[in-house]
């Protein structure tokens, strides 16, 4: 059966290096992809992340710096898994009028946007202070560190939502101080967290939640006129409660990006191409999307985020860790295709509430001897950032394909980086089964308007790169091409054109030892040569190179003691031939641990 099909083309920001450089040979036939960091990238995925905190997501743990290496380019923040983060309201005003955040706030969002991450903050949720039905207004509120989920109807819950005048600028205050306090760090403010479902107490309206976003907004403009507001954070896309919100708000001219969530058929197996009732696939999303396009008022360059996205949970029914692996990269794919940028949920979960294990692409604290490894679909997220990054759509190059006849017929994708270099992404848009049974099928394309010379076939589950060959006396056909339900892609040889940095040193503990402060890490892959050790003193110094060590130096001795009584922070990078990792973490010692230093 042959079939012609327009596919999608974009294009992509590159480095001009030789190609070989990126590809390392495994045998003569394959090689595997090296992944491009999030310094290399500058339009692409996104994921959310709490934010570090002990004891379950400690920062000296090997989870955080993993987005770095994955090349993670936007990332989203503020929810401690169902309940609240250092950014929401009740953590940052715990008094009446007096806001401050946790000391280590700023190192956490300052780590962000140093390793190359653009930063969208979740403004949330009520504040007892103010915006608890008890009757007894409070004087001051101690957060509670995720020990509570929605639906919480308890006199002191904080998603009781500010719903009064006195409420609502309360709450604008408090946006206000956030986003003056990030600015030029944070560039995205969202309000709420789905407020359609149970996170607004005591049920949703959409008439609160558009007056509520319309104020913030105003406030975030008028802090900082270069942040952007995102609305909605809905989940589902949930049209009814879009439109209502839309015109509660009156405002449809300051909204910037307006996000919703797809978990597809929430608790079972269900592909991201399927539409669903609830509205929560790629496909059942766009009436969504049109229905804002079309709204009054609203701006023409408006955005669409996919701001929480998973599919294929390995707990769910009839799935597992390959069914999520093969979803993940079908599921951003799409989004991209329609110009929707897509924040995977999430990088690793706090396993002390009521999502466990479930929905990290590494495995959380459970302690086990899994804990904070990559699941497979790490890997998947990571090889669809590196290819399909920094692109924009086009519908240059043709595909035409000949199958055997299917319920569902493959899918094709073009892409293309500024440099004019195509790589076209293709699958079986079925239902994985667990167990990765999809028999893998052959399939013949013809390829037109390309300029792909010397193809290879990338597998974009495993990174596994093999070398292709045109049909004799073609320039443009391809036979006997793998075709399954897993995203496999062509491109050229060419294409990989960016140099490998190394990965980010991690798991970085400062103790004093005998006198000595002693610093340890662990060093990973991308061939790193040295180490940089770099120093501040206090929270508003500056950092500087305390020691630059060769090789995969993974310690160090520090024997000189900082003037004052401030505290010390360390932090190290890895370096090679082309460049840097990100920066690890950041481990602090009191002034205290210096004073044996300053007797000798």
């Amino acid at each position: 059966m042959s079939r012609s099909i327009a596919v999608v083309v974009f294009s992509t920001l590159l480095l001009a290096i030789p190609p070989l450089a990126l590809l390392s040979a495994e045998n003569s036939h394959a090689r595997y992809l090296i992944p491009r960091r999030s310094s290399q990238i500058h339009d692409g995925f996104g994921i959310n992340s709490d934010l570090p905190r002990d004891p379950f997501i400690p920062w000296n743990r090997r989870w955080w710096t993993r987005m770095f290496d994955a090349g993670v380019n936007f990332v989203r923040i503020g929810q401690y898994e169902n309940s609240s983060d250092y950014t929401s309201w009740e953590w940052v005003e715990r008094k009446r009028g007096e806001y401050s955040v946790v000391p280590d706030l700023d190192d956490y969002v300052d780590s962000l946007v140093e390793n190359g991450v653009h930063i969208e903050i979740q403004l949330l949720y009520g504040n007892p202070l103010y915006t608890s039905p008890s009757g007894r207004p409070l004087t001051s509120v101690v957060p509670k560190a995720g020990g509570f989920h929605n639906p919480d109807r308890s006199l002191y819950s904080i998603f009781w939502p500010p719903k009064t005048d006195e409420q609502i600028r309360a709450f604008t205050k408090y946006v206000s101080w956030m986003v003056n306090h990030f600015r030029g760090r944070a560039e995205y403010y969202e309000i709420w967290n789905e407020p359609n479902i149970e996170y607004w107490n005591p049920a949703p309206n959409p008439e609160g939640y558009g007056k509520l976003f319309k104020a913030s907004a105003a406030a975030i403009h008028g802090t900082d006129p270069k942040a952007k507001t995102v609305f909605g954070g809905l989940a589902g896309a949930d049209v009814d409660f879009a439109k209502r919100a839309l015109d509660a708000c009156d405002c449809a001219a300051a909204i910037d990006v307006f996000a919703y969530h797809n978990y597809p058929d929430y608790g079972h197996n269900l592909n991201p191409e399927a539409t669903h009732e609830h509205a929560d696939t790629n496909a059942s999303s766009k009436p969504l999307r049109d229905m804002v396009h079309n709204y009054p008022g609203i701006r023409k360059e408006i955005v669409f985020w996919d701001d929480e996205f998973n599919d294929g949970i390995p707990s769910w029914t009839n799935s597992d860790e390959s069914v999520q692996a093969k979803y993940i990269p079908r599921g951003l794919i799409i989004d991209r295709a329609e110009g929707v940028r897509t924040f995977v949920w999430l990088i690793v979960g706090a396993t002390n509430g009521n999502e466990s294990d479930d929905f990290g692409m590494l495995h959380g604290l459970m302690f086990r001897p899994d804990d904070f490894k990559p699941r497979p679909a790490y890997s998947a997220l990571r090889n669809t950032n590196t290819l399909f990054s920094d692109t924009h759509v086009d519908f240059s190059t043709k595909v035409e394909s000949e199958a055997a006849v299917l319920s569902e017929q493959p899918r094709f994708y073009s892409f293309r980086s500024s440099e004019g270099k195509a790589i076209i992404a293709y699958w079986v848009p079925v239902l994985s089964e667990p167990g990765d049974q999809f028999a893998r099928l052959k399939i013949t394309l013809r390829i037109t308007g390309s300029g792909i010379r010397n193809p290879v076939l990338v597998d974009v589950r495993s990174g596994e790169i093999r070398d292709l060959s045109w049909r004799p006396g073609t320039s443009d056909t391809l036979e006997s091409l793998p075709l399954t339900d897993s995203v496999l892609a062509i491109t050229d040889q060419s294409f990989f054109d960016w140099p490998e940095l190394p990965e980010v040193p991690s798991d970085l503990n400062a103790t004093n030892a005998r006198g000595r402060v002693e610093l340890t890490w662990k060093m990973h892959e991308g061939h790193p040569q040295s180490v940089s050790v770099e120093q501040r003193i206090g929270r508003k110094g500056r950092w500087e190179l305390r020691s630059k060590l060769p090789g995969r130096a993974a310690s160090f001795t520090d024997t000189r003691a900082p003037a004052g009584e401030d505290e010390v922070f360390y932090r190290v990078r890895a370096e090679n031939g082309s460049g840097a990792s990100a920066y690890s973490n950041v481990a602090e010692l009191g002034w205290e641990a210096f004073k044996d230093l300053r007797k000798k």
